[in-house]
């Protein structure tokens, strides 16, 4: 997967999608033409829909192929170009999220530690919620450091069901569970 700067001089084009998932609708943006962000429903730090740009499904072809392959239990990484907008801080971050393996977890002070900021793990747990491209940069994958499920910006329902649906575990009603 690769990040691209969003630093430009002219105004970006925006365009925008929104497709359904085992999670609720998911609204795809894209910054000219390169995958910019994925919202849920009531997500927090979701900026409002009129900063999306018009409505295109023309540049998610992709995104959406392997999104629906992820869903299917067919994919456990993405391959897409992403322009994530952040502060430098941000980026790195974001940077080590996408190194989490499927099916794995980090506290956010491992991800502090890995950053060579070990004291870090407040401003690591900040810009991880800022990650505007949830489960492609899976951001869902880190946790507390006590191991149990902290902030997550789409809510912790959701972070759980896809900490499970990655595990591969499920509870007796096939409702999907972590532990």
């Amino acid at each position: 997967m690769t990040a691209t700067p969003a630093a430009t001089t002219t105004p970006a084009a925006k365009q925008h999608t929104v497709v359904d998932s085992p999670y609720g609708p998911l609204t795809l943006v894209a910054t000219d033409g390169v995958l910019s962000a994925l919202y849920m429903t009531d997500q927090r730090h979701r900026p409002p829909e009129e900063t999306f740009g018009v409505l295109d499904p023309e540049p998610f072809g992709e995104v959406i192929r392997q999104l629906g392959e992820y869903f299917a239990g067919d994919r456990t990484a993405f391959d897409l170009p992403l322009n994530l907008a952040g502060t430098p801080f941000q980026r790195s971050v974001w940077a080590e999220l996408l190194k989490i393996p499927y099916g794995e977890t980090r506290t956010y002070g491992e991800l502090a530690e890995e950053l060579g900021k070990p004291g870090a793990s407040r401003a690591v747990g900040l810009a991880n919620g800022k990650n505007p491209v949830g489960i492609i940069v899976p951001c869902h994958r880190v946790i507390g450091a006590s191991g149990g499920l902290t902030g997550y910006g789409g809510g912790l329902d959701r972070k759980q069901r896809l900490l499970a649906f990655e595990s591969g575990g499920t509870g007796e009603d096939g409702a999907q569970v972590l532990f």
